[in-house]
């Protein structure tokens, strides 16, 4: 017998007994006066069973059927195993037609003693920034390294952008190579093609995003600053506004994101059984199509802010790695150890022997070459060589002898060095 109810039992012996009167003892119990006249009809101060519920001990209408609990715990540990509550309650319904609250899925696992993969820490106070009115206004770009295929294939890494507006996942995708700027090259591209240019864009710290090295160049030091890494590159020749974030907390959106992937997303690839990159990306598409339908919200501004693609924009060259060479007086540049290209002429054999040229390397391993902004050359990628693999890129003017040089390769060969 409970507290509650043993306190109960004194309170209408007292009423009983006159000792208080119906009113008090209604508010000591907090229960109304017809409730307290009810309970003095029922009192028998020999036998307390008359405060327990008439329901006390008696198997509920609505139980859970056990040939059904077992299902469920058989389902939890098998086939589904990993799930968290939410995830498994909706895999329930719309894949085995098992019909339960999330509350129930609870209730059976904790009973078998199956605890959910979600680790929850003690909260701390922080303030959340207001979010953008318009979806396009601000993107959030990250990367995450984890163990998505759970050992069953190659290690990836997920590149991926969120709106902060909506909350919408407008691109992600999976690469082998760890995070680069080949890797978001290619996801921005796809944005940019998509939905539009966004006004701005939240990133972090990574060398791929920014200069992290404290050289300066005469050049550099007479402008003021530092040039760009090749993505900033891309982005500044697009005007998307760049916005640095000095923490994870900073870009909490992105990385809560990443949680719910690393939870959601590593149980659908279980669930399909992918071992490869392009399974992966396959599972990730079907999955962004679901996640944007089911958390996406309505931004407080309806319409969009992403810019139209201006069609003078050449994409090919702003989503590349880009690197100076000089012509030779054979017009012949060097794009990698033991690579050399043979420019044409121009227009009426004209030469430009000694001039600086532009080598635009694209993450598919097309080469293109400018004069200006003129296009000499394109040369097709080899066949062989596959897509570019090795590209984290990160521009940097400091004299070779200060800083080894790197080796930028295609799937097995070395194609440009920086």
């Amino acid at each position: 017998m409970s507290q509650k109810q043993l306190q109960r039992i004194v309170v209408i012996e007292n009423a009983v007994a006159g000792r208080v009167s119906v009113g008090e003892a209604a508010e000591a119990l907090g229960r109304s006066a017809r409730q307290v006249k009810r309970l003095k009809q029922i009192f028998d101060c020999s036998e307390p069973s008359w405060v327990l519920h008439g329901n006390q001990s008696r198997v509920p209408v609505n139980r859970t059927p056990e040939e059904l609990r077992r299902r469920i715990i058989e389902l939890a540990r098998g086939k589904y195993a990993g799930f968290n509550d939410t995830h498994l309650r909706e895999k329930l319904e719309r894949e085995e037609a098992i019909a339960v609250s999330r509350s129930t899925v609870r209730r059976i696992l904790r009973t078998a003693g199956l605890r959910s993969p979600q680790k929850r820490r003690p909260a701390k106070y922080r303030s959340r920034r207001v979010r953008r009115a318009q979806e396009g206004m601000l993107l959030l770009i990250d990367g995450s390294c984890h163990d998505w295929l759970e050992g069953r294939g190659p290690e990836l890494t997920l590149l991926g952008l969120v709106d902060d507006a909506t909350g919408k996942v407008p691109a992600a995708r999976f690469q082998i190579e760890h995070e680069n700027s080949a890797g978001y090259l290619r996801l921005l591209r796809g944005v940019v093609e998509g939905p539009g240019i966004p006004l701005a864009l939240y990133r972090d710290q990574h060398s791929s995003l920014q200069r992290n090295d404290d050289h300066w160049s005469l050049e550099e030091q007479l402008a003021g600053n530092q040039l760009p890494t090749q993505v900033g590159q891309a982005l500044e020749d697009l005007g998307v506004e760049i916005i640095v974030a000095r923490s994870p907390q900073a870009k909490g959106r992105i990385e809560r994101l990443w949680r719910t992937f690393q939870d959601r997303l590593v149980s659908e690839l279980r669930l399909a059984h992918a071992t490869t990159l392009e399974q992966a990306n396959a599972v990730l598409a079907r999955f962004l199509d679901d996640y944007n339908r089911q958390f996406a919200k309505l931004p407080r501004q309806a319409g969009s802010a992403y810019r139209k693609l201006d069609r003078r924009l050449d994409l090919d060259r702003i989503f590349s790695l880009r690197y100076e060479r000089k012509v030779g007086n054979d017009h012949v540049i060097r794009v990698g150890p033991g690579l050399k290209v043979q420019l044409p002429p121009l227009a009426g054999k004209q030469g430009f022997a000694g001039r600086t040229v532009q080598v635009c390397h694209a993450p598919d391993g097309c080469i293109r070459v400018y004069l200006d902004d003129r296009l000499l050359l394109q040369q097709a990628a080899d066949p062989w060589a596959g897509p570019v693999r090795a590209f984290d890129m990160q521009r940097s003017t400091a004299p070779r002898k200060k800083k080894p040089l790197r080796v930028y390769t295609f799937a097995g060969r070395p194609a440009l060095r920086t």
